[in-house]
């Protein structure tokens, strides 16, 4: 029996090492395009900030340990073409210019998300970079140092964006950030997203939201950005749209698609073809709170679908219920976290939300050192039900958001959650938790 697996990150590697480890005598091959695998993407933003670091440093597990102590047929360079179910091959042609193939008893498609570049002019110029594999990082980081980078213009303002932000201003490089749509942060509560945009503009960070790039150019020994609203000069143009699901081979081979033109699996990580299975950025899955398909590529889930789609191949039964979207980021001296639906998201599902935000102390009021955070509920008048939170706050935030992950998980009510038993101490915060006194002024608008 051999199972095949396309990509050799987050959900690649989990998966062929839990193959493995579940069925030893399985032959395991990964076919992985890049020459690195299993990797703390999440981490590039910070390594780019500390020019003493190697990009390195962030590998988990080097491509030798798989190999050599796990049994892994891990083939580095391999760029997958082609899938046909029919016969049961996947095929290619390596970075060397070599055809391939690889015959199936299981495949799983890791193959992740790719940056969604502008459709303009000029993307691919020297020092138009965008940010998602290693390889990325590490040619961002080389581009620093070897060109005196002192300006850089950013397209995007999502977490990647706001996150390079923080470490390009470390370097002490100008950083202006453009996006075409006109609200700064628009999933986020507008009070929330103020305090976000004070903190980044406090910074130095110059923002022009509404501002579309129509064209990149080369201006003498810069880079220009020609937008409908004026022309920004940079050294570097680091692009973060966003990203989108690798699934044109998948597609190509008549796997259905879900959200976003991500590989649709069911709750076992099933593709719509048997013997193939799916996980990872490039894959969909349930939102616990709709109940319906979403695709929110997050590092958690990438690595606990590998270990799912991995018992599933060796012949279990392992369900995963699906996801909140919880995710928190690090802007400057703010913890930005966020979990379950906003407003605007619950009315398209059909809810009738109601929302609260409050502002309060990250400790008691006798304790030193406290901060303002900021806590945003969302909840259904309907049902009564938790839909979503919101927090931002120089401390306390990024972990106390998981609490109210979890109440979504177990779809909790917001009477329910305003019930539950938090900690409390003066130097980590308030009698009432920050969420408490949210979900107690939330439950009382919905009466």
């Amino acid at each position: 029996m051999r199972t095949v697996i396309v990509g050799g990150d987050a959900a690649g590697m989990s998966a062929a090492g839990r193959v493995k480890r579940t069925l030893p005598d399985m032959e395991v091959v990964v076919l992985e395009q890049t020459r690195d695998v299993s990797y703390s993407a999440c981490g590039m933003p910070y390594n780019i900030a500390n020019p003493a670091r190697d990009i390195d440093d962030l590998v988990v597990r080097k491509a030798e340990v798989f190999r050599e102590k796990q049994g892994i047929n891990l083939l580095t360079g391999y760029g997958v073409e082609a899938v046909d179910p029919g016969t049961q091959t996947v095929s290619g042609v390596t970075h060397e210019g070599n055809a391939f193939s690889f015959s199936y008893d299981r495949l799983l498609i890791a193959t992740g998300a790719s940056p969604v570049m502008p459709d303009i002019p000029g993307t691919d110029l020297p020092g138009v970079m965008a940010l998602k594999r290693l390889d990325d990082g590490r040619s961002i980081k080389a581009f620093i140092s070897q060109n005196r980078v002192k300006r850089v213009v950013i397209l995007g303002m999502g977490y990647i964006g706001l996150e390079m932000c923080e470490a390009l201003r470390a370097l002490d490089i100008d950083v202006e950030m453009i996006k075409p749509g006109p609200v700064f942060l628009p999933w986020m509560d507008r009070d929330l997203a103020r305090v976000v945009r004070e903190e980044v503009e406090a910074e130095g960070v110059r923002l022009y939201p509404g501002s579309e790039a129509k064209e990149i150019k080369v201006s003498g020994n810069q880079l220009s950005v020609v937008c409908g609203k004026g022309t920004h000069t940079a050294d570097m143009v680091l692009v973060a749209m966003g990203i989108r699901p690798n699934s044109r081979e998948a597609a190509a081979a008549g796997v259905a698609l879900g959200p976003s033109d991500s590989i649709a699996v069911d709750k076992t990580l099933q593709t719509s073809i048997p013997n193939i299975f799916s996980a990872g950025d490039c894959a969909d899955a349930y939102h616990v709170v709709t109940g319906e398909k979403t695709w929110i590529p997050l590092a958690l889930r990438a690595n606990r679908a590998g270990w799912a789609a991995a018992d599933n191949i060796c012949g279990g039964k392992t369900v995963l219920e699906g996801v909140a979207g919880t995710a928190v980021f690090k802007v400057f001296h703010l913890e930005v976290a966020r979990t379950g639906l906003t407003g605007e998201e619950a009315k398209r599902y059909g809810f009738e939300p109601a929302a609260v935000t409050i502002e309060t102390r990250s400790r008691a009021h006798s304790h030193p050192g406290a901060s303002t955070i900021y806590a945003h509920l969302v909840g259904d008048k309907k049902s009564g039900k938790l839909l979503g939170a919101q927090l931002v706050g120089r401390e306390g935030a990024a972990h106390r958001i998981n609490a109210a992950a979890v109440a979504l998980h177990a779809r909790m009510s917001v009477q329910d959650f305003s019930g539950t038993d938090l900690s409390y101490a003066p130097p980590f915060g308030p009698t009432w938790d920050p969420l408490l006194t949210a979900a107690n002024q939330l439950s009382k608008n919905m009466r």
